[in-house]
This record gives C-alpha cells, sequence and structure tokens, in this order.
C-alpha cells in the first residue's frame, strides 16, 4: 500500500523504454529481471548487472519503488549467481527482491534485503502466509484464489497481526490484468518435456499457445478442438471490478507484460492509475470503465476475462493465436534530431508513409512509448500534408527525442470495430508473452 493509503500499482518493465513509459504513466513500483535467473529469461531484453544504477537512479527521482525478479527454480551452480546479483542489486539501492527459493530468500535476508515472495509459491491460506512472513514483507497470492478467498485471507492478516521482518503488517499483492497460462500459479513443465525448455527456468517455448487434435488411443477417433485454444487463456483483466479487488484487502497490484512493447505498459499503467485514483476519491463508474476497457484493447491482448477472483472455475479461452488488440504499430522511420527552444522533431522517414491526422507513437529507452496526434508537418522543410521514404520530416513535438529513437504510426486492424477484442502485432516487432510469474 501507498503512503497516500491508494493500493500500489506495479509495472513490469522489460526494457528502458518500457521502463520509462512506466514511471511517465503513473507506476508505483516497477519489477523487472537481471541476466537469466527469472521467469522472463527468454521473453524480454532484460537488464544487465550494469543497469541496475540506472534503473534505481531514475525510479527514485520519480519516488518509485524497484523490485528484482529472482524467482526460478535455483540449482547449485547458481548459487554464486545469486549472490553477486543480489550484493549488486543491494548496493545500487534496488528496494526488494521477488523470489521463491529458499536460498534466495535466506541470502537476501543475510544482507538485510527486502522480500517479495512470487506466486510461484502457490499461498493459498493464512498458515502459509504467517510462515512466509517470517521472512517476507509482502507475499503474492495464488492467482486461483477467488476474491472471497483473498478477503478472508487479507481480514485474517489484520486480525492476528501478521508481520514481515519490517515490522509492518505483510501486504497483499495480486496479478490485475496481463497474461495467464494454464499452469496452477505459473507452474508448467509443458514446455520441458516437449522441448527440453524449463518454463521454471524463464525459457518457456508457449507451446501451450497452439492448436491442438485430441485422438482417443481406444478407437482411434481424432478430434480437432474448434476456434478454441484450449491451453490458451485470455488475458486477465481487472478494471471492471477493481473496487472489489481493493475492498477485498488487497495491498499490491501487479500488471503483467514483461515482454510485452513499452505502449503496452504506457496505456495499462495509464488506465489502472486512473482507475485507482477513481476508486480512491469515489468517482468510479461503469462509464469511466468504458473508457479504460477501449484503451486497454487497443494494445496487445488474448481477449479478457476476469481470472478466477470471480468464482470461475475454468479459464475462458482465447479465440486465436496472438493478440486480439484493435490497433497496431507499423514503423515508419527513426529520430534525428530535436531542437528544444522550438520543441520539433525531426525523423528519417525510413518504409511507409506518414499524413497529418495520423497519430504517431515515438519510443526510445528515454524517452519511453509517447503518443501524439499530428497535425503540422514540414517535409524537408517545406510544408505538407503528407510525407513518404525517404524524406526528412519534422512536426511539432511536446516531449524531447533522442537520436535513433523509433517511430512508427498507429493503424486500426480489421477488428477494431469488433465487439469483441481481436488482433495481431506486426511480425517485425513480436511481442512475447505467456507464464505469469
Amino acid at each position: 500500500m501507498t503512503t497516500t493509503g491508494k493500493i500500489e500499482l506495479m509495472a513490469p518493465a522489460g526494457s528502458f523504454e518500457s521502463l520509462q513509459a512506466a514511471l511517465d504513466n503513473g507506476a508505483d513500483s516497477v519489477y523487472f529481471g537481471v541476466e537469466q535467473l527469472n521467469m522472463r529469461a527468454q521473453a524480454s531484453i532484460n537488464f544487465t548487472l550494469d543497469d541496475l544504477p540506472e534503473i534505481a537512479k531514475r525510479c527514485k527521482a520519480k519516488n518509485v519503488r524497484t523490485y528484482l525478479t529472482l524467482n526460478t527454480i535455483i540449482y547449485d551452480h547458481d548459487l554464486s549467481i545469486i549472490k553477486k546479483l543480489l550484493d549488486r542489486a543491494k548496493k545500487a539501492g534496488i528496494t526488494a527482491v521477488i523470489v521463491m527459493d529458499q536460498a534466495v530468500i535466506s541470502y537476501a535476508r543475510s544482507i538485510g534485503m527486502e522480500v517479495h515472495i512470487s506466486t510461484q509459491i502457490n499461498i493459498t491460506n493464512i498458515e502459509t502466509l504467517k510462515f512466509y512472513a517470517l521472512f517476507a514483507d509482502t507475499v503474492v497470492l495464488s492467482r486461483e484464489l477467488s476474491l472471497g478467498q483473498i478477503k478472508k485471507i487479507a481480514e485474517q492478516v489484520k486480525k492476528q497481526e501478521v508481520k514481515g521482518p519490517s515490522g509492518n503488517l505483510v501486504e497483499i499483492e495480486v496479478f490485475g490484468h496481463g497474461a495467464l497460462c494454464m499452469a496452477v500459479s505459473g507452474k508448467c513443465y509443458m514446455s520441458l518435456h516437449t522441448f527440453n525448455s524449463s518454463a521454471n527456468r524463464g525459457a518457456c517455448k508457449q507451446n501451450c499457445r497452439k492448436p491442438y487434435t485430441v485422438i482417443d488411443k481406444e478407437s482411434g477417433v481424432e478430434l480437432e478442438i474448434d476456434n478454441e485454444y484450449i491451453m490458451s487463456p485470455k488475458d486477465l483483466c481487472t478494471i471492471d471490478f477493481l473496487d472489489e479487488l481493493v475492498d477485498a484487502g488487497v495491498s499490491v497490484l501487479k500488471i503483467e507484460g514483461r515482454g510485452r512493447a513499452p505502449e503496452y505498459v504506457a496505456k495499462t499503467i495509464k488506465a489502472y492509475r486512473e482507475a485507482i485514483d477513481s476508486v480512491a476519491d469515489g468517482t468510479y463508474s461503469t462509464e469511466k470503465v468504458d473508457v479504460w476497457m477501449d484503451e486497454l484493447e487497443k494494445v496487445y491482448n488474448r481477449g479478457f476475462w476476469g481470472g478466477y477472483y470471480l468464482g470461475k472455475k475454468l479459464g475462458e479461452w482465447s479465440k486465436t493465436p496472438g493478440s486480439q488488440a484493435t490497433q497496431k504499430k507499423v514503423f515508419i522511420g527513426i529520430g534525428k534530431h530535436y531542437f528544444p527552444k522550438a520543441k520539433i522533431g525531426e525523423f528519417l522517414i525510413q518504409a511507409f508513409d506518414i499524413n497529418i491526422g495520423d497519430t504517431i507513437l515515438v519510443t526510445g529507452p528515454s524517452t519511453g512509448a509517447q503518443e501524439m496526434l499530428v497535425t503540422e508537418m514540414f517535409v524537408n522543410d517545406i510544408k505538407s500534408e503528407s510525407a513518404t521514404k525517404g524524406d526528412t520530416v519534422t512536426f511539432p513535438l511536446p516531449f524531447r527525442i533522442r537520436l535513433s529513437d523509433k517511430l512508427y504510426k498507429i493503424v486500426k486492424t480489421e477488428y477494431a470495430d469488433n465487439d469483441s477484442v481481436k488482433s495481431n502485432e506486426l511480425d517485425e516487432l513480436p511481442i512475447l508473452s505467456g507464464q505469469q510469474i
């Protein structure tokens, strides 16, 4: 819970672009992986040890907490790496580490680093929570719990005054939005058995997202699962019952998506920031929810459902193997220069065209993910309505760009006018997602 008394909004950061997008759009905390020992070892760019001071510096300037994910299965040969990583994180001023292995918990506690328990532990009751409260100040509950079950655990934390090492009541964290996988709280062995690539070591191949044919071994009859990817659940979305999550006693709301693009982080964090603030000030409404849902549907998703919070026992399955977003980005060019006094950005158009009235997206490690409407444009220093490949274009920008920032045009997908959310991200920039941490 933040110092304002509002639920804490935790954002994913799989790159500096996404980190900056989280900071720009109101995140209270960010979580990220370094090198290979995290549950997104292959699905995101991941930071290096040398990036830790810069991450801490940027977040500290915005009063945003930083959480390092170290929640894979750990073997003996990993222990020296774990110690080095935690030592560097502690030195850089990283706030806490998200863990599942007792070896990581033990070493983190020995150097005085705050510990958060991963959903991989699968905490489903107050007694298990009390045990982990001996080591941790925040616990992520099993994602299969209902709101009623979460509320009972939260009430017992207060009633029994369950405190963590800090001396404060243990905070309860849950997933609020993003990819779900078929496994119980993310513990899956399908990728390991089929590709010898363990999801529990951050190397999920996402083969559960594919279409399958079921064969009756006795009769030989084959059944094709029509129009449903029965091991690929829709994405979790709680924005339409966020007030109930807050009422259940949740302290931290985690947004999944370290393998997704910076514009996903920007739009998702912005929507949930506004929703959390609205719940707090009493202006939360169905009308606002409709607006937020429209924004969430614009970026990568597999369709939405409310997870297990509302008492459902089985998942709602995706109808497509990829994204169901109502918008996609088309690469246009790169940043060349920014004129700070005039607030003008200059870009080299490398592909396709751009026109007055287009919505553009600019991404970069320091820029984050900035979106705006083009209302005025100069091509090769001449005022123009459009620009094409090879042109140098300038237009007013309310934000600073850097050399080689990427410029995209936002366009509607074929599913934009459908009632259900559908679509695909561009092949040139695949957005990987899957098992939660």
